[in-house]
C-alpha cells in the first residue's frame, strides 16, 4: 500500500512539472524553467521508491495514464484547450487500459 502512496506523490510531480513546461514558455520564463527539473528530479526519485512493491509495468501503465488524463484536463479547464470528443474517449480508453492492467494480475 505505501508504494501507491510513492507512486501517487511521483504522479503529483511530474503532473506539475509538466505544467511548469507549459508555463515556462518555451524556457523564457526562468520560475517555471528551474521547476521543471526540481518537480521532474523528485518525480524521478520517488518513483524507484514506489518500484519496490509495484510491479514495473503495472505502476508506469499507472503513471503514464494517470498522468496523461490530468494534463489533459489541465489543458483543459485550465489553459481553456477545446475538449473534443475524440479527447474525452481517449482518456476513457486511457483508464480502461490502466484498469485492464490492474485486473490483469487479479484475474490470473
Amino acid at each position: 500500500m505505501i508504494g501507491y502512496l510513492y507512486l501517487a506523490a511521483a504522479i503529483f510531480f511530474e503532473i506539475c512539472g509538466t505544467t511548469c513546461m507549459k508555463f515556462s514558455d518555451g524556457y523564457a520564463n526562468m520560475l517555471p524553467t528551474v521547476l521543471i527539473f526540481v518537480f521532474y528530479g523528485i518525480s524521478f526519485s520517488i518513483f524507484p521508491i514506489a518500484l519496490k512493491t509495484i510491479d514495473v509495468s503495472m505502476a508506469y501503465a499507472i503513471w503514464s495514464g494517470i498522468g496523461t488524463a490530468a494534463i489533459t484536463l489541465i489543458g483543459i479547464f485550465y489553459f481553456k484547450e477545446p475538449a473534443t470528443a475524440i479527447k474525452m474517449v481517449s482518456i476513457f480508453v486511457i483508464m480502461v487500459g490502466v484498469a485492464g492492467l490492474n485486473l490483469s494480475d487479479k484475474l490470473v
